[in-house]
């Protein structure tokens, strides 16, 4: 068995130099939120066309999703790149997430119920790169701290080479892009959501909240 952890950033970094100069790649970038493609966008923009996927049918409820790809549509507006920045809205239908979570509704954030969110949105994601004929496609998904990257990139060269698309490797919380990604949404003032997107991420934040605020007031 190979135990060797691999380096997603330093995987990235060794495809950015071997890019050809006579030509700008495309790069199809899912993105779940404004603020977690902020330092993705200000990072691969100077070496890539990127068209933005917004497909995220795990948003509860859909006033939250509005509002989130909203942000992201302005975002991808102002948002000052080398190359144009293009997007597309996916098509927001909630069923579809939970069709691809039946069955591991109460497991834990961070668990198999995630895994199958991210398989939902990036076979999607490589559907459209093939269909569109990117060079490239990638999510925006492994700068949070709180996800795991080796999965998530396991999960999108799988879709890749179903869908015979080129992935491309990232860690984007390295170098501090997940800290950077802060400074943008500040700078941007972008709304910055306090729970993933799905409904059982927010019942679970909003419990870890209402346990917060019982054991201040004991201590209080």
């Amino acid at each position: 068995m190979n135990n060797i952890k691999r380096n997603y950033q330093k995987e990235l970094e060794a495809i950015l130099k071997k890019l050809p100069q006579e030509k700008v790649p495309t790069l199809l970038l899912h993105s779940c939120c404004a603020p977690c493609s902020s330092y993705c966008l200000e990072y691969l923009s100077d070496y890539f066309e990127i068209t933005i996927f917004y497909f995220n049918p795990n948003i509860y409820p859909e006033e939250e999703y509005r509002k989130r790809v909203e942000e992201q549509k302005r975002l991808a507006r102002e948002l000052p790149a080398r190359y144009p920045i293009h997007i597309i809205e996916g098509i927001y239908e909630p069923k579809q997430f939970y069709e691809a979570v039946k069955g591991l509704e109460k497991i834990p954030e961070g668990g198999e119920r995630c895994f199958a969110c991210f398989a939902l949105r990036l076979k999607e994601a490589a559907r459209l790169a093939a269909e569109k004929g990117f060079d490239f496609f990638t999510t925006t998904l492994t700068i949070s701290p709180l996800k795991n990257a080796a999965k998530i990139n396991e999960i999108g060269q799988q879709c890749a080479e179903e869908s015979g698309v080129v992935w491309l490797p990232t860690d984007f919380k390295k170098k501090e892009g997940y800290k950077r990604s802060i400074e943008l949404s500040a700078e941007y003032g972008l709304y910055r959501q306090d729970y993933c997107g799905c409904v059982f991420s927010r019942r679970e934040r909003e419990e870890q909240k209402r346990a917060a605020a019982e054991k201040a007031g004991q201590e209080g």
